[in-house]
């Protein structure tokens, strides 16, 4: 019988990052051969760990940021790869987030909505952190606008965020021009900005919209208003990791140095789901389109909520957004229903009325007009890209 390597991974099951990562590695599991697997499960650069010394073993994973455990994977000749991220590579192969991708694709987001000013809250200290901020700032300078900057020193993930710290972030919110859109370089810190601009009294996203990085649906969605979030690959990093170790610890060499891998996309939520340009009647209607669409709610009960002429109001849409009221109306049902297609084990017919339609049918007409598929080949198709994973980018 073949024996099965033996693979220490140190990777945190405390955050949704580690998660994700752990998860890529057991699709890879999946479909190869299988490990014999220790998982450290403390926090990241906390205990150090000591054991790896001694340790008999064949490969390990590693998302710990320190000179010791370099060291220590030498010594004991372990192949080993590396999957940190808040300080530079100490010359094991590494994958990461594509983090300068990350960076551009939030100033994209929040410069397609057309806000006067911009800016980033986030960290210093975590090459991670300064690499997003770095990218977005460039990006906007591309664009010809500038960004105002917060930073303060890195805490822990599940750290306290002290009173004093949350005053500095809601005084600094109150010295920005506004409207302004913040990028926030993971969710954790852009529930602190939430939570300043509640404490402030700023309104999210009218005043203030915020764009966090991870999508971690559970953050995401408890706060008010829910947080748009950058969708990093984070499970394909998993995966191309244990497939670099297996090819490691069989006598192989790595081909590069470091990869990054570029993020999915954006999962839009009403923290930046707005247009901004000054316009109060068209900004209130696009709300309560965006809040309300699958609810089954008419372009009438759009006109009762911000009281203007219905000419007025499909001026306001063609003009700023390219199309009509009821087509705004149907863009959001649309964007959750494919959601739920990829997401839920919903019926199709049940899923239908979740997003405001009372017949299956005409759902299926506009689904399939708008789409190019019908529901059912629409889920069929994303659930099968998601079993085969999505392609990596590196460079």
């Amino acid at each position: 019988m073949t024996r099965r390597p033996r693979v220490a991974l140190l990777i945190e099951t405390s955050t949704i990052v580690g998660r994700r990562l752990l998860q890529g590695i057991t699709r890879y599991l999946r479909s190869h051969r299988s490990w014999s697997i220790f998982l450290e499960q403390r926090e990241v650069d906390t205990v150090r760990p000591d054991w790896l010394r001694t340790w008999r073993g064949d490969g390990v994973i590693s998302r710990w940021s320190s000179p010791y455990v370099v060291q220590a994977l030498r010594e004991r000749h372990l192949a080993a790869v590396d999957l940190s991220n808040r300080r530079p590579a100490f010359g094991l192969p590494r994958i990461n987030p594509d983090d300068q991708a990350i960076g551009r694709l939030a100033a994209e987001h929040l410069l397609e909505r057309r806000f006067p000013s911009f800016a980033y809250c986030g960290f210093s200290g975590v090459l991670w952190a300064t690499r997003r901020k770095e990218a977005f700032l460039e990006e906007l300078a591309r664009a010809g606008q500038t960004g105002h900057v917060y930073e303060s020193p890195w805490r822990e993930p599940g750290a306290h965020l002290q009173e004093d710290e949350q005053a500095r972030i809601g005084h600094w919110l109150q010295t920005l021009p506004r409207p302004v859109g913040i990028l926030t370089p993971n969710d954790v810190r852009g529930i602190d900005v939430l939570d300043a601009c509640q404490t402030c009294g700023l309104r999210v996203p009218d005043e203030v919209a915020v764009i966090g990085v991870d999508d971690d649906a559970l953050l995401c969605e408890i706060c008010y208003p829910p947080l748009s979030s950058i969708v990093p690959n984070t499970e394909q990093i998993g995966y191309e990791a244990a497939a670099l170790l297996d090819q490691l610890m069989e006598g192989d060499r790595a081909d590069f140095a470091e990869r990054f891998v570029l993020p999915v996309g954006v999962t839009t939520r009403l923290s930046t789901d707005v247009l901004a340009g000054g316009d109060e009647d068209l900004a209130a209607a696009v709300r309560f389109i965006r809040e309300n669409a699958c609810h089954g709610v008419t372009v009438a009960d759009v006109l009762e909520h911000v009281a203007i002429s219905r000419s007025t109001l499909e001026r306001k849409f063609r003009s700023c957004l390219g199309r009509s009221p009821q087509a705004e109306i149907r863009t959001v049902q649309l964007a959750r229903a494919k959601q739920l297609l990829a997401e839920a084990d919903h019926a199709i017919h049940r899923i239908a009325e979740l997003v405001g339609y009372q017949h299956i049918e005409y759902f299926n007409v506009v689904f399939k007009r708008e789409v190019g598929q019908t529901p059912g080949q629409y889920r069929h198709q994303v659930r099968t890209l998601k079993t085969l994973g999505p392609r990596v980018e590196s460079d």
